[in-house]
This record gives structure tokens, sequence and C-alpha cells, in this order.
């Protein structure tokens, strides 16, 4: 009897421990697993690819929405320029429009000489521009007739719009006539043809050839101020910044000056962005 008992009180616990040895395998295998997977190197190193990824991703698309911002900034900076470079070229065609140009056969010619037959009138483009002063011998300009022709017509060109073919001209017009009397308004509207183009650096180069020539012509401001703002089109800012000083201090007062400062204090400005 006390065996049947015994017996009895052992199989009851057996059964009693056994929910509790399976969980205990159950909580083991659970915790294994993810063990496992923790030490799996490459699910690691997958997960930090992606992220690494996207992290690479985010920083392309923050450099490429600066990179967009400066070019709408240098976009605006180069519409402003050429607004700005057109009204005032605009203001001086206009304003030499107003003078009566001089016709060359009113002067009084040379005693032993013939009269000359009055000259054509010029073409009404060529009244928008004033003529070059002639010092000296005033029976010059009666020799450039067929000059006046063909700078008229590049700077009809000019004036439509035409700046490629107004280039070219310009360019035939000084090979024609190296020393003539509108050559220095030649080199100074060949460097305008390159310059609203953004040709900078062709530009510079007759604005330079320009001042080295002719440094006292009426052109000569102006073509220092383009040289400045030329340089700004490079990109070289302090030549820019140069140049643009020495227009303020050797024409100062002017419409060049004027100028020539709102473009140094646009680029001292865009330093400090």
């Amino acid at each position: 009897m006390i065996a049947k008992k015994y017996m009895l009180v052992l199989a009851a616990a057996l059964v009693a421990a056994a929910p509790a040895h399976a969980q205990r395998v159950s909580l083991a295998d659970r915790v294994a697993a993810l063990e496992a997977k923790a030490n799996n190197p490459q699910q690691n190193l997958d997960l930090l690819n992606k992220v690494t990824q996207q992290e690479s991703e985010l920083r392309e698309l923050r450099a490429q929405v600066e990179q967009l911002q400066n070019e709408n900034e240098q976009l605006k900076q180069r519409n402003r320029d050429q607004y700005l470079d057109l009204d005032g070229r605009l203001n001086r065609l206009e304003g030499g429009a107003a003078p009566a140009v001089p016709a060359p056969a009113t002067t009084t010619p040379p005693l032993g000489t013939a009269p000359k037959p009055a000259a054509a009138p010029a073409p009404a483009a060529a009244t928008a521009e004033r003529p070059p002063s002639v010092h000296g011998d005033m029976g010059a300009m009666s020799a450039t007739g067929d000059e006046r022709t063909a700078y008229n017509v590049a700077f009809d060109k000019l004036k439509a719009g035409d700046y490629a073919d107004a280039a070219q001209l310009f360019t035939s017009f000084l090979q024609l006539y190296p020393s003539g009397v509108y050559a220095p308004n030649a080199l100074y509207w060949l460097g305008e043809s390159y310059y609203v183009t953004q040709n900078y650096a062709l530009a510079a180069d007759q604005f330079r050839a320009l001042l080295a020539q002719y440094p006292t012509h009426d052109k000569a401001p102006g073509a220092l101020l383009k040289l400045g703002l030329c340089d700004y089109g490079l990109g070289k800012l302090p030549e820019a910044e140069r140049t643009l000083g020495e227009v303020m201090a050797k024409y100062p007062g002017t419409d060049v000056a004027r100028t020539a400062d709102d473009r140094l204090r646009a680029i001292q400005l865009g330093r400090l962005r």
C-alpha cells in the first residue's frame, strides 16, 4: 500500500515538472536564435551598408541643392550685370543721338583744292553713336568715307543684337583700318560683342588693347570698367576689385565710377554670404 502511494506521488511530480522543463527549453531556444541573429556578421554588414548608402545619398542631395542655389545666384547676378550694362549702353547711344552729327563736307577745304560735294546723309543707325572727335587736320575726316560705312555696317549688327556677326564685322574693320579714326570705337564695341555673349576672356583682350593704344580716348573709362567686369565674370575677384577701384579713382563722380562702386559693393557683399 505504501509502495503504491509512493509511485503515485512520483508520477504526479513528473507530470508537474514536465511543463516547466519544456518552458525552459523553449526560452533557451529563443535566446539562442536571437544570439545567432546578433552574431551574424553578414546581416550586420548589410544593415550598415544600407545606412551608409542612405547617408551618402542625403549628402549628395544636399550638395546638389547648394549647387543649384549657387548657380541660381550667379545667374541672377549675371542677369543684373547684363541689364545694367545694356541700360548703360543704350543711355550712351541715346545720349549721342541728340547732337547733330558733324558732316565732313561742311568744313572749309584747304586753299587750292576744289570743294568736295556734299556727303550723303549718314544712316539712321550711325547717328545713334557720337562720332569720335578728330584732333589736328580736319581734312582727315573727309578721308573716312569708306571707313565710316564699314563701321556703320558692324555697328548696325550690334544694335540689332546680332553679336556674332557684329564681332566678325568689327574684327574685319580693324584689319582694314587698324589706325583709322573709328578704330578705338571698333575695339570697344568688339569687346562689347564678346562681353554680352559671356566670352569674357576675348572681351578683356579688346578692352586692354583699347586702353593700351588709346588711353585718353573717350571710350577708355568704359573700357576700364568693362575690364573689371570681365575679371568678375571670369571669377577673378581680386583682379576685378582692383580694376573697379582704379575706375573709381581715375574717374570720380562719373557714371562709370558709380557703376564700378555698385559692382564693388556687390562683390564685397558676396564674400560675406
